[in-house]
């Protein structure tokens, strides 16, 4: 069965404690974290902060949330992701599950090397790991993405498919349908225009996405042929909707509700941990 969470991106501004509540609150299953909030948003840091990371590990626990990925170890230029390995300690403590990887640094061989290197430092702690594949990226289609993970060559590395980033990139459900399950490990969902209203790619990517079912993207025929035990992420930040005065509370409920349309009941684990919408 998948279960349903929320990604950080969905919720800036938010801090860790409010998020796990929200999630929760919701009858999410879990939620993705980074170490620190984003530029222009309310601070914290859970690599400086112990005594939030204590009282995020106790807010998990008893509002029955996981963190399902850990978010921010790029593959950049110039430098090694070894010089994560604290960063890494710290989500094993918090209980997280999976670290995302993506790569800006344009040499695709070293991209697929540190690939390895952070694999295997994410396995030896316990945690899975995963390549997303973007348009504006290095990995910047699904065939460059299934390349890496034959690359590392390691079971617990495997691809992160977010729904935008699928169709941006031309990836089709019968391509996707083709590969091995085991090969995928984690979806972000989102719907978008299939041709971009933003000349900035990231910029869209990171701030203005849509409630699945709302835009053209395919994603029942995505989500009809993904491993029924993936986790299923929302990542719906919406600059659009902030500027109509659509509160982050209801824009989520909006996209929880989609998400559970979109997916097989009989497949999708709901948990009623709250008010959830209607």
């Amino acid at each position: 069965m998948s279960q349903l969470g929320i990604e950080q991106l969905t919720v800036l501004g938010l801090k860790p404690l409010e998020f796990v509540d929200v999630a929760a609150d919701l009858g999410c299953d879990c939620i993705s974290m980074g170490l620190s909030g984003m530029p222009g948003y309310p601070p914290f840091s859970l690599r400086e902060d112990a005594g939030l990371r204590r009282e995020l590990i106790a807010a998990l626990r008893d509002r029955g949330i996981s963190i399902s990925l850990g978010e921010g170890c790029i593959v950049r230029p110039g430098r090694d992701v070894r010089d994560f390995a604290a960063d890494l300690d710290i989500f094993q403590e918090l209980g997280a599950e999976r670290i995302n990887t993506v790569s800006m640094d344009p040499d695709l061989g070293r991209s697929l090397d540190q690939f390895g290197v952070l694999a295997e430092m994410s396995s030896a702690r316990g945690m899975t790991s995963s390549i997303e594949l973007s348009p504006n990226l290095t990995i910047s289609n699904l065939a460059s993405a299934v390349a890496a993970v034959r690359h590392v060559g390691r079971k617990e590395f495997a691809l992160l498919l977010d729904t935008m980033h699928l169709g941006r990139s031309g990836a089709t459900a019968a391509e996707i349908a083709a590969l091995d399950p085991a090969m995928i490990g984690y979806v972000q969902l989102c719907d978008a225009p299939l041709e971009p209203t933003n000349p900035n790619y990231m910029d869209e990517a990171t701030f203005d996405r849509m409630i699945p079912g709302e835009g053209e993207l395919p994603l029942r025929e995505y989500l009809s042929i993904m491993p029924r035990d993936v986790v299923v992420s929302l990542e719906v930040p919406s600059r659009t909707l902030t500027k109509a005065g659509i509160s982050l509370r209801d824009r989520l409920e909006r996209s929880v509700k989609a998400a559970r349309a979109l997916l097989n009941p009989h497949d999708f684990m709901v948990r009623n941990r709250g008010t959830q919408p209607g």
